[in-house]
């Protein structure tokens, strides 16, 4: 049974968000709050529902156990008592998982970096694949892509690209992606048909709003280069690239995909933004071990998490003992949900086994 006075406080707060907001906080309150107030909506509703429910089945258990009732009246509040229940039982399981301990980036939207690892110009093939599997998948979503930067292979894919990815809870379902993706498969180059292992590192990073981390001009070291890359004459005529350095933290990150200095440094300070707040967040879970414990794997970016097998057909999540033999369809996006929702559901029964315990 969930505790009645933990449900009415919560609708309290829910109540207490809009009244303010209706009130015209400062933007910086009002962003907090909008986000805070989003993250409760959905649960809010499944509360409300559920305390409907259960008001509903306790007036039809009422209406069996008078003995007034006549016999067709009773029959009548069986049927309703047992559609009730099942009612009651969801809508409880529901709210279970919606009080579950709240990752608080999971709204943001996120920076994805994907960087080609062992095996030279396969390992960068595999990492264009994998962007674009990422990307499929992005639009199936209704989310944004936005290429950050790019280092191309030398015969295709990418040595390294990092996009911003935008839209409706983008961390949430892309948290689980970061570390280690091997690939088993027969490359291209290979003239006696042998089967090489690549792989291909994910990092999936929130994305900082303003109000989330504090940064000062005067901890920032901002240089500019000449861009150097293949293709376009532009490249080498402006100082357009731009390196900063957060000095208080060491994080370094530099762009120069743009002609433009300014586009440059705005892309850059986004992904600074990310970095550090990426790096916070880091620390303050290695200080709640149990919580870090609860997570789909490690986090660490060093740690194999999937497997590819062309031959077989074949993808396998290691964390959760996921096989399945949909690789064209998870390579192509379309498939790769339901990798995505088995790793969020066995992270929410391993939440929902501690709270028990």
């Amino acid at each position: 049974m969930l505790a009645r006075h933990k449900l009415d406080n919560l609708l309290d707060r829910f109540a207490e968000i809009e009244h303010t907001m209706s009130a015209n906080p400062d933007p910086a309150a009002y962003v907090k709050l909008s986000r805070e107030y989003a993250g409760l909506e959905p649960l809010v509703f499944k509360i409300r529902a559920l305390i409907k429910a259960e008001d509903e089945l306790s007036d039809a258990e009422a209406l069996m156990s008078d003995p007034e009732t006549d016999a067709e009246m009773r029959e009548l509040a069986e049927l309703e008592c047992s559609e009730l229940s099942a009612t009651v039982e969801t809508l409880t399981q529901d709210v279970r998982i919606g009080l579950l301990p709240k990752d608080e980036a999971d709204t943001n939207d996120a920076i994805l970096e994907v960087r080609a690892g062992t095996g030279g110009d396969e390992a960068a093939l595999f990492a264009g694949d994998l962007f674009r599997m990422y990307q499929r998948f992005a639009e199936l979503q209704g989310w944004k892509v936005e290429v950050l930067s790019a280092s191309d292979g030398e015969v295709g894919g990418y040595k390294e690209i990092i996009a911003s990815v935008s839209g409706d809870s983008v961390f949430a379902k892309l948290k689980f992606e970061s570390g280690v993706h091997r690939v088993q498969r027969v490359p291209a180059t290979e003239s006696g048909g042998r089967i090489h292992t690549s792989a291909a590192t994910v990092a999936v990073l929130p994305q900082a709003e303003d109000v989330d981390v504090d940064i000062q001009d005067s901890d920032l070291r901002i240089d500019t280069f000449r861009a150097s890359g293949a293709g376009g004459q532009h490249v080498n005529t402006t100082d357009s690239a731009v390196r900063i350095t957060h000095m208080p933290t060491g994080i370094v990150v530099a762009v120069q995909d743009e002609r433009s200095q300014h586009k440059n440094k705005a892309r850059a300070m986004q992904l600074l933004r990310a970095r550090i707040y990426d790096e916070e967040r880091e620390r303050a879970a290695s200080e709640r071990t149990e919580a870090r414990r609860l997570q789909v794997g490690s986090g660490d970016r060093s740690e194999r998490i999937r497997t590819y097998n062309y031959p077989q057909g074949r993808v396998t999540d290691h964390r959760i003992g996921l096989t399945l033999y949909k690789l064209d369809q998870i390579v192509a996006g379309e498939g790769l949900g339901e990798v995505i929702d088995a790793l969020i559901v066995d992270h929410q029964a391993n939440l929902l086994a501690s709270e028990e315990a």
